[in-house]
């Protein structure tokens, strides 16, 4: 039969056993069948025969049916490997229905084994069917829910990867941790909603099962919580089944999540994977802009939320790559300004939202702009640039240009940032796109910009951002510009810089618009964009400095720097060495034309047109700088052309100034020049007229009224005037009688320029006689009145007499003689004799001086021109008489007039009378004056030949003829040998003066070349003087001996200096110098190793490099007195030719020992010795930094070496050297030094000499400052690294933290905390673990020393120890040195945490002081926090350390340490956290110390604050205790415990939840023997009584109530009456002890016993009590007792009522006090204790009677409120029982002891109101009682009239009316 079935019914058949054996499998065994048959069953799906396949269907039904019940297990391994393993679509489909509804019913660890499965294969589950992958990733996210993640770098995480099967299915790994991602992005929107930010419509879909929105309804079945799901998927990216490359994207979607559990898991994993992924991955880069912008079409993603947006952007900024994807950049820029309206058109991206998000991205929008500016290709930019431009300034202009739009509303700072941004971006991508944004002919944007910086009034930061787009824009213009462009900017810029902001008092303002002036940023780029020769910048320059006082100091600045050729250079640099440049070479720096210049300034249609005599000079404050300017080109380009060009550094006009006065060879070759101006072409006229102009100007300037300097035009003149031919200035004589107001003028200097011109100019024969003699006749007038003239007038004398001078003097010289000439001189010379006798006005004395000067030096004033009766001696004795007081014009007078007599006359008496006196003014101690003396010696020993005389020549023609010498020099140099011997001081010093300017002035005639030899022999005597100018004067004469010698002689001065150093005899010999010479007096200039002079460090440098000859080299480089710089004869000593020759740099080249030696004097302490050092540095070497790189180890050897040196000077400047040898240069060139470099700066650091100390700290700077920039830069910059690797060891060693020099220690300390502020985390974190430690113990030791003091006496202060502990600890929190530590925290990892424990274990079991101590606890607590990942694994241990440390003496360490121990408790395990708990309670039950109760609060306390969800989990085994422990007798405790309860439990009645663990609890500790915690107890105890309310179950009071009992036993303590209380309470609020009688009497027997003690505080209490436990105490009669009780305790009362009353010792009640309450409150429980239901007849009657007789005896003895107020309360209650019982007629006993009663109480009339009212309530209780007895009626109506009469209150009134009305019912 079987042979014949077909394979249909054979299937069939076997589905059918199987259906048979699943319906016969009852509930127990059906799990067991389902497991074998069940995934067979479901192979079925796959046959060939669809009624196999129905027939499967059908037995799936039923099985379904079946498998509901929770407790089946279903085969979801074997499902799940067969889903893996088949590709039938319905075989999968069962599969996975049946896997999904097992999977819950698994346990756990199955679930967990189900993972490798599931993840194995995902990628291609998906690419097979999306539906079926959703539900495989939906099953791992509830996988993931019950997987435990292993700690970070545990072996486990490691080993995770592998054991999950993902090590080698990379392409599954990175699917699902694509797919997490996208799940982080996903979240759940409104109906409809079917897309997400940053996720397609087919995302979301497959997130939510196609569908199935239950899919995240947590409460639906097999529903996810999302907010869950995501943060547990965020921690499985975390741990090791992914890369950093994988887990990267998601991270940084987590990191944008709002949700911070979320964020701060992404912001962690980003940490580590940002360095795992590069920015140059295409791939990558496109993810970034997609997920940024969204991708288009219905189905496309939305653009990210705007702080993943945000993100993007940062992470784009590190890209380069992302500068090449120019269409999404376009479109991120583009989109991120659109205005809301068009954004919100854009289907691809959501309208901005208004908010700090919003703001912090549009604020990244513009940096990535910027950066895409900085980074982006030539190409790109060109691409991209004009578009975001365009964009920008639509931007801006949307938001209103130049003003913002204010009529809508004002705008926000998100808007003003924003629009500063968007300036800022326009500079930057137009700076870097200059060919299509800003070199168009009409420069647009640049006059955008102008404008927008002249007119936005939107505030100063705006301002500041159009200024920036304004410099980055300069960069552009930096290639030579086209013709049309350079012209539209000089438009543009002289536009500009006549551009004021508007005056609100201007009505007529031209510019009302203006608000902002550009005259700044007009001049920054003519001085940057403008070529130097442009004649329009450089008077864009000019008109900046006419802004005077009232311009900005920038601009006056910028002006100045772009007239100055040296400044325009170094504002734009090439490439070039420029600074050693001595010319202009380069195009652009060639200077303007001096005729366009010229033409340009001050020709004709100019703004100061001289070539018009009717023009107005306005710009006046930039008048006389313009000139300035002009007369610098014109000298400039003269000697350029004479092959003499001046060197162009920052002195540019100072050297062509030396170059004019004292160079002899340049002044002749100018002369040429100048001459060849009249023979140039007739196409070359505009130099001619150029010249002519510029002298136009300079005399215009000059006789201008109210100009600033004119006398400065004048100078122009008279400078120029000298070297041009007669026939260049002659037109300036055409105006001679404007001169006459200068002369006139009240400035002296003014009146003496203008003389002079005068004398020029109306000496020439072209010049009109006319006007000359006109002048000349005002100018006679004024001199002959002199005896009158006083004020202005005796100023216009003083120029008569200085312009007649000038005149006839010049006169003579050109040899044209008016024809009254003899007749003027005549009388003006006796004019000038006569003032010269008679006046005492010195200023008139000045001009006969100068007179005298000029005319005897032209040969007008001769002894054979003095008029009679007049003598030539008298004018010299009176010159003389002059000169002895100091008067420097005397003895140029002297010397000129000796220079008319000769020596064979009969007045060479004259000649030697004069040369004589000129020795005698020796005594006049002005060196100034000296100087003049040896000038005037050379005039009388060599006439015109003396070089003194060179600059006074200033007319054209032959040298004027003086008579001859043929013997004066040599006398006068043998004088002067002569007495340069002498021991005078005074003499000594002005002969050396007057042999160094006859070496100066007269070395050029055969008499003194001949002896230069002595003369060298005479200076080298002063060298030992003690006269530090008498030295600088020797050397500056050796110096200028050697220069003009010969070769032979040369190398004779060489020999005999050798010979002065060697000590032979020679020459030299009286002049020796050696190291022991004394050149100071002592104590002039105190070191500590002897004196310092110049002189001698020149002859040290000359032996170190030993060549002798350089002394003579270097003595003119070596004084740097003050008289030098202002002596124009001896300021310019040629200093760029001492060194020229080739013999010197010969020797230098061969002998390279003077580079290092140099080198460290230049930077010496002696400021004489530094600059000497300086110019000898300059002069000899010509590139700096060339010489340095090739002798760069010789310095560096030679510096070390002399950083130990004995001589302070040495050390100090070898440090300084070292500082400068260092800076700017790359760490390879001076690694190998480096280490020694920080020993000995450190070992300097701690010198004996101040000085020294700061040049050591200021090189420890330096080095510092090296070290941080290169930190600074990344961790591309690997020689920081290296640097760092060898110094922070070196900062960590004894030389440095550990050194013995608090200097050193705190600039290590700084150092470290700059290094650690400025690294990354790969460079330092091999370092972290030492650093942690080193740094927490030196937080004490920069804490003062003073703070101890303060400590130990704060009690003087005013303060308590805690007060300072608190305000040290607030100073600990905020220091840069727990930042430091923070940060180096920050940097650690898995693998450097051992280390950390070992070092941080360390440091907190040694450090001391409170400030480290409290930074251990503070560290403890950042790990906890910051780092709880890598920390965890180490939490229990340093739990146990902390737990040591909180028993420290200190309250605040203490603390710190509780503190830090409640942070731990956040990662600790469960066994640790248990034992915290134990320790707490161990502390506070078990010690003896009331402190440990506060630790064990501050413990307690700190795990509920800082570890509450550690806390809650522990809740019923912490609040028991914490209840108790709150009751604690110590404020401090009680405190602590309090917060810790308030805070963890709701409500009064949440006790009832810990009764029985509360009250076990305190049982256990109420026969402790610490009385502290036995009274605690006792109060808890009491507090859960109170605490359960007004109705305690006889459950809880049976449990309450031998605790009670307990804690009521034994004597009297503190408090004990709150036990009683609470006694009471539970006696008053249960029944349970009413039901038994036995706990019934307890009750009664405590009440009594505790009413029975003897002290009063108590006492008082327990009667209270006691009054209240009768009370309610019906069923039992307990008068006796209480009477027993109460009554020897009244009658005591009473006996003492008599005693004074004393306050408590302890701050209680006073005994008075104390008596009234006692009275009161046992009144009242007498009165209480009589039971009328208990006591009846004869009993009742006994017990009123007595009663009343005890509270009478009260009332009259020992009356007081509280007594009687307690009293008639009590009586009002006896009453009423009274009442309820007495329902018959009163018998006479009761009703006679009643109408005591009664009388009593409306006896009260003297009472106090409240007592009266008492009463009248008493009185109403007992009215019912009143009416049952005739007696007591008729004396209650009786006594009530009367009391109702004297009654005064209202209240009281209506109180008795309504007794009297119950009575009379």
């Amino acid at each position: 039969m079987s042979n014949t079935e077909t394979p249909e019914a054979r299937e069939l058949s076997l589905v059918g056993k199987v259906e048979m054996r699943i319906a016969l499998a009852n509930d127990a065994s059906l799990s067991k069948t389902l497991n074998t048959y069940l995934a067979p069953l479901l192979l079925k799906l796959a046959s060939e025969f669809v009624g196999v396949r129905n027939k499967v269907i059908s037995v799936c039904q039923h099985i379904n049916t079946r498998i509901k019940p929770p407790s089946i297990k279903l085969p979801v391994a074997t499902l799940l490997r067969q889903y893996k393993d088949n590709n039938n679509v319905l075989i999968r489909h069962f599969d996975l229905l049946y896997i999904q509804q097992g999977i819950d019913r698994l346990p756990i660890s199955e679930r967990l084994g189900l993972l490798p499965t599931l993840l194995h294969g995902l990628r291609s589950n998906a690419e097979e069917s999306a539906t079926h992958a959703a539900s495989l990733f939906n099953l791992l996210l509830k996988l993931l829910h019950s997987m435990i993640f292993p700690a970070r770098g545990s072996k486990d995480d490691v080993d995770l990867r592998e054991s999950l099967g993902l090590s080698d299915k990379v392409d599954d790994a990175i699917f699902i941790a694509k797919w997490l991602g996208k799940l982080v992005l996903f979240g759940i929107g409104q109906a409809g909603d079917t897309r997400c930010p940053g996720l397609t419509t087919e995302d979301c879909r497959f997130l939510q099962l196609y569908g199935k929105r239950e899919t995240w309804t947590p409460n639906a079945i097999g529903g996810l919580n999302l907010v869950e799901t995501k943060v547990v998927s965020a921690k499985f990216l975390a741990s090791g089944a992914f890369i950093d490359t994988e887990r990267f994207l998601p991270a940084l979607f987590a990191s944008a999540d709002p949700n911070s559990r979320l964020s701060d898991i992404g912001d962690d994993i980003l940490k580590r994977a940002t360095s795992a992924v590069s920015f140059e991955d295409p791939i990558l880069v496109q993810q970034l802009y997609e997920i940024y912008l969204g991708t288009r079409g219905a189905e496309g993603s939305l653009p990210a939320r705007v702080p993943l947006q945000t993100k993007i952007l940062i992470l784009l900024c590190k890209s380069k790559l992302a500068s090449s994807f120019v269409p999404q950049s376009i479109r991120i820029v583009q989109e991120g300004l659109a205005a809301p309206t068009s954004a919100q058109q854009n289907t691809s991206m959501s309208p901005p939202k208004q908010g700090l998000e919003t703001s912090k991205l549009r604020s990244q929008i513009f940096a990535f702009t910027n950066w895409l500016a900085r980074i982006s290709s030539p190409a790109d930019l060109n691409a991209f640039a004009p578009g975001l431009v365009t964009q920008l300034r639509t931007y801006i202009e949307n938001q209103g240009w130049p003003r913002f739009n204010t009529e809508v509303s004002m705008p926000s700072t998100g808007e003003l940032t924003s629009r500063a941004f968007g300036y800022e971006s326009i500079g930057l991508l137009a700076g870097a796109c200059a060919d299509k944004l800003l070199l168009d002919p009409e420069l647009d944007l640049l006059q955008w910009l102008f404008m927008s910086l002249s007119q936005d009034p939107s505030g100063k930061d705006i301002s500041i951002s159009i200024e920036q787009a304004l410099g980055s824009v300069l960069g552009g213009f930096g290639a030579d510009l086209s013709p049309d462009v350079e012209s539209s900017l000089s438009s543009l810029l002289l536009h500009h810089m006549g551009l004021y902001p508007s005056n609100p008092s201007d009505t007529e303002d031209s510019n009302p618009d203006i608000v902002r002036s550009t005259r700044f940023v007009a001049v920054r780029f003519a001085n940057r964009c403008l070529p130097y020769r442009s004649v329009t910048a450089r008077w864009i320059d000019i008109l900046a400095l006419d802004g005077g006082t009232d311009e900005r100091s920038e601009v006056l600045e910028e002006g100045r720097k772009g007239l100055d050729p040296y400044w325009y250079r170094m504002l734009n640099p090439t490439n070039d060495d420029f600074p050693s440049e001595r010319s202009l070479q380069v195009s652009k720096y060639d200077p303007p034309s001096f005729p366009e210049l010229m033409e340009k300034i001050f020709g004709a249609g100019s703004a100061w047109d001289v070539t018009n005599d009717s023009s107005s000079l306005d710009l006046a404050n930039a008048y006389i700088p313009a000139l300035t300017f002009c007369r610098c080109i014109l000298l400039h380009q003269a000697l350029t052309a004479t092959k003499i060009p001046p060197i162009i550094d920052s002195d540019w006009e100072r050297n062509i100034d030396a170059v004019i006065a004292n160079d002899e060879d340049a002044r002749d070759c100018l002369k040429e020049y100048f001459r060849g101006y009249s023979t140039l072409s007739t196409e070359n006229q505009a130099a001619p007229r150029a010249l002519k102009i510029y002298l136009q100007a300079s005399y215009t300037g000059m006789i201008s009224s109210g100009r600033g300097d004119a006398n400065r035009g004048g100078d122009f003149v008279l400078e120029l005037c000298p070297l041009l031919p007669n026939e260049t200035y002659i037109g300036l004589s055409a105006k001679i009688l404007s001169l006459q107001g200068p002369v006139f003028s009240t400035k002296k200097t003014l009146r003496e320029t203008t003389s002079h011109a005068f004398g020029l100019l109306a000496s020439l024969e072209e010049c009109s006689d006319n006007e000359t003699q006109k002048m000349l006749n005002v100018f006679d007038q004024k001199i002959r009145s002199w005896r009158q003239a006083i004020g202005s007038e005796a100023l216009q004398v003083h120029g008569s007499i200085l312009a007649t001078a000038y005149f006839l003097s010049r006169s003579v010289s050109r040899h044209n003689f008016p024809s009254d000439f003899e007749e003027k001189r005549s009388n003006f010379i006796t004019t000038i004799l006569e003032i010269l006798n008679d006046s005492r006005d010195k200023m008139l004395l000045d001009a006969v001086l100068v007179a005298t000067s000029e005319l005897a030096l032209f040969g007008a004033l001769t002894p054979e021109t003095i008029p009679d009766p007049h003598k030539f001696r008298d004018l010299v004795q009176k010159c003389i008489e002059k000169a002895k007081e100091g008067d420097e014009k005397a003895v140029t007078a002297l010397g000129h007039l000796a220079l008319q007599c000769s020596e064979e006359s009969d007045n060479d008496a004259i000649l030697c009378y004069i040369i004589e006196q000129l020795y005698h003014l020796h005594n006049v101690r002005q060196p100034e004056v000296q100087f003049a003396v040896g000038a005037a010696l050379c005039c009388a020993a060599i006439g015109w030949q003396s070089k003194s005389l060179l600059s006074a020549l200033d007319i054209q023609g032959p040298v004027p003829v003086s008579p001859v010498r043929a013997s004066t020099i040599s006398s006068v140099l043998d004088e002067v040998l002569l007495k340069c011997k002498t021991s005078k001081p005074a003499l000594r010093q002005a002969s050396v003066i007057w042999l160094l300017c006859l070496i100066q002035y007269c070395a050029h005639v055969p008499e003194i070349q001949g002896r230069l030899r002595e003369c060298q022999v005479a200076f080298k005597s002063f060298l030992a003087d003690r006269d530090s100018l008498n030295q600088e004067s020797a050397s500056r004469g050796l110096a200028v001996v050697y220069d003009k010698g010969n070769k032979s002689l040369k190398d004779d001065l060489i020999r005999d200096l050798v010979s002065s150093f060697t000590g032979n005899a020679g020459l030299a010999g009286k002049g020796n110098v050696s190291e022991d010479t004394e050149l100071f007096d002592p104590g002039a200039l105190p070191t500590s190793e002897g004196s310092v002079t110049t002189y001698k460090d020149i002859m040290s440098l000359a032996a170190e490099v030993q060549d002798p000859s350089l002394v003579y080299r270097f003595m003119s480089l070596a004084s740097n007195n003050a008289i030098w710089s202002e002596r124009a004869a001896f300021g310019k000593f040629g200093l760029s030719n001492v060194l020229s020759d080739a013999s010197t740099d010969g020797y230098l080249t061969q002998n390279p020992k003077i580079y290092p030696a140099l080198f460290r004097y230049r930077f010496d302490p002696n400021t004489n010795v530094r600059n000497s050092m300086n110019d000898i540095w300059a002069a000899i070497v010509k590139e700096p930094a060339k010489t340095i790189d090739l002798h760069f180890d010789g310095i560096m050897n030679d510096l070390l070496k002399n950083v130990l040196g004995k001589e302070w000077r040495v050390r100090q400047a070898s440090c300084a050297a070292i500082a400068d040898l260092v800076q700017g240069r790359p760490l390879e060139k001076y690694e190998k030094y480096l280490t020694n470099i920080w020993e000995l700066t450190f070992k300097v650091c701690d010198d004996i000499k101040e000085s020294v100390r700061d040049a050591a700290m200021s090189l420890a700077r330096v080095l510092t400052g090296v070290l941080t920039r290169g930190l600074e830069a990344g961790e591309s910059s690997s020689s920081a690294e290296k640097m760092l690797k060898q110094v922070l060891p070196f900062l960590l060693s004894p030389s440095g933290l550990e050194s013995g020099a608090p200097e050193v220690q705190d600039f290590a300390r700084k150092t470290l905390l700059k290094i650690i502020k400025s690294s990354n985390g790969k460079t330092l974190r091999p370092f972290v673990p030492d650093l942690v430690g080193r740094l927490l113990a030196l937080l004490s030791s920069i804490e003062p020393e003073m703070i101890n003091y303060v400590h130990l006496n704060a009690e003087q202060y005013g303060l308590t120890a805690q007060e300072l502990d608190d305000a040290r600890l607030k100073n600990i929190r905020g220091s840069s040195m727990l930042e430091a530590i923070e940060r180096c925290l920050d940097f650690l990892d898995a693998n450097s945490m051992p280390e950390l424990q070992q070092s941080f274990e360390n440091a907190i079991k040694t450090v001391v002081g409170l400030p480290s101590k409290v930074g251990c606890s503070r560290v403890l607590v950042t790990l906890s926090t910051r780092h709880n990942f890598i920390f965890k694994p180490y939490a229990d241990h340093f739990l146990s350390l902390a737990l040591k440390q909180v028993f420290d003496r200190n309250d605040t360490i203490s603390s710190s340490y509780a503190a830090a121990c409640g942070y731990l408790a956040r990662l600790c395990s469960n066994e640790a956290i248990l034992n915290l708990v134990k320790t707490g309670r161990k502390l506070y039950f078990d010690s003896d110390d009331d402190r440990h109760r506060v630790i064990s609060g501050d413990i307690i306390y700190a795990m509920s604050k800082h570890a509450t969800d550690r806390f809650s989990s522990l809740a019923g085994d912490i609040l028991p205790f914490v209840f108790v422990a709150k009751h604690d007798t110590t404020a401090r405790a009680k405190t602590l415990f309090e917060d810790t309860w308030n805070e963890n439990v709701g409500g009064s009645r949440a006790v009832l939840l810990y009764l029985k663990e509360i009250i076990d609890l305190a049982s256990q500790h109420l026969d402790s023997a610490h009385w502290s915690v036995k009274h605690t107890s006792a109060f808890a105890v009491a507090d859960v009584v109170t605490s359960c309310g007004g109705a305690i179950s006889d459950a809880n009071a049976r449990t309450l109530w031998p605790a009670l009992e307990k804690a009521m036993s034994g004597k009297t303590w503190e408090g004990k009456e709150i036990i009683l209380k609470a006694l009471i309470y539970l006696a008053k609020n249960s029944t349970f002890w009413s039901t038994d009688q036995k706990v019934g009497e307890q009750f009664e027997k405590i009440a009594l016993r505790e009413s029975k003690r003897n002290n009063p505080i108590f006492r008082q209490h327990a009667l209270e009590c006691l009054g209240e436990f009768v009370e309610f105490r019906e069923t039992v009669d307990m008068y006796p007792q209480v009477l027993g009780v109460t009554k020897p305790i009244i009658e005591e009362m009473l006996s003492d009522s008599d005693e004074m009353d004393v306050d408590s010792k302890s701050g209680g009640p006073s005994s008075k006090t104390v008596t009234e309450l006692t009275l009161a409150n046992a009144s009242s429980a007498l009165l209480n204790s009589v039971n009328p239901r208990k006591r009846s007849g004869k009993d009742l009657v006994a017990s009123l009677t007595e009663t009343l007789e005890l509270v009478n005896r009260v009332r009259t003895g020992a009356a007081s409120r509280v007594t009687l107020n307690a009293i008639y309360d009590a009586q009002k209650g006896l009453f009423e029982r009274l009442n309820g019982v007495q329902h018959d007629a009163l018998s006479e006993p009761l009703e006679s002891i009643l109408v005591e009663y009664v009388k009593q109480l409306l006896g009260s009339s003297e009472q106090v109101e409240q007592t009266r009212l008492k009463a009248s309530q008493a009185v109403v209780a007992v009215a019912p009682i009143a009416r049952k007895g005739i007696r007591i009626q008729a004396a209650f109506t009786e006594d009530f009239a009367t009391a109702r009469a004297q009654e005064r209150s209202v209240s009281v009134q209506q109180s008795l009316d309504r007794a009297r009305k119950i009575v009379n019912e």
